[in-house]
């Protein structure tokens, strides 16, 4: 049982498609429901949503009353999610939701190894710009080295993981980027799944690379700080046989 937790910004082209593509991926396999959270638009987006609800059961709509950022959707998204289990992916059609059932049995086929909490995917081949790819890469090498994640595309937006444990992690405003290392900081371990990764057909992307390095190294130093004082709960317990 899977909810599925979209966070959107001015993405009105690529709800519909991608809504069809989510229930093409878990129809049958399991039960879902799908929670796209509206982080503020100021294109058609809600009133496409607003649309879908009617036609659509398992869509649930959540709408900010201002811009917040993606983790904060996300966020509240597990906050009304019915499921124990969240699956997010980004709203901009880049991920596959193809995927997502690949990063489910992944968890399935490793349940017995304790305290892995959480699947992460990893574009290895990315349709971004050269100049996204480099930065990622130059990003994703510092980050591993300095906060020892075990994980080499913290970006993807696809990730798998307990409802809860996400909701007591300490919050900050970027949590998205660093939730491998913040699962470690509670107790647990994720792992790497290789994914598909699709260039942006519609719409217009949100970030740019500059903007992104400033406020990582400030949140990098911040997770860095979190690390070292840690007071791990012992009380989080993933029992293995939620994934059956």
């Amino acid at each position: 049982m899977l909810s599925v937790v979209v966070p959107v910004l001015n993405e009105a082209d690529n709800i519909r498609p991608l809504v069809g593509e989510i229930h093409a991926a878990l129809e049958g396999r399991l039960e879902y429901e799908i929670i796209y959270v509206d982080d503020g638009s100021e294109d058609e987006s809600p009133q496409i949503l607003a649309a879908l609800m009617a036609e659509e059961p398992r869509l649930r709509v959540i709408q900010h009353a201002q811009r917040c950022g993606q983790s904060a959707g996300m966020r509240t998204g597990a906050q009304h999610a019915q499921f124990d289990w969240i699956v997010t992916l980004d709203g901009d059609g880049q991920n596959d939701p193809a995927d997502i059932p690949k990063l489910w049995d992944a968890l399935q086929e490793k349940a017995e190894e304790d305290g892995l909490w959480m699947a992460i995917g990893h574009r290895v081949n990315r349709k971004d710009t050269w100049s996204k790819r480099l930065a990622s890469r130059f990003a994703n090498g510092l980050r591993a080295k300095l906060l020892n994640d075990a994980t080499p595309d913290t970006g993807c937006g696809l990730k798998l993981f307990p409802k809860q444990v996400f909701l007591d992690m300490p919050w900050f405003t970027h949590l998205h980027r660093y939730l491998p290392a913040m699962i470690r900081r509670a107790g647990g371990q994720s792992l790497s799944v290789p994914v598909n990764h699709r260039p942006r057909t519609r719409g217009v992307s949100k970030y740019g690379v500059f903007d992104r390095a400033w406020v990582g190294i400030w949140d990098l130093i911040g997770v860095m700080w979190l690390q070292r004082r840690n007071a791990v709960s012992q009380s989080t317990q993933i029992e293995k046989d939620e994934l059956s």
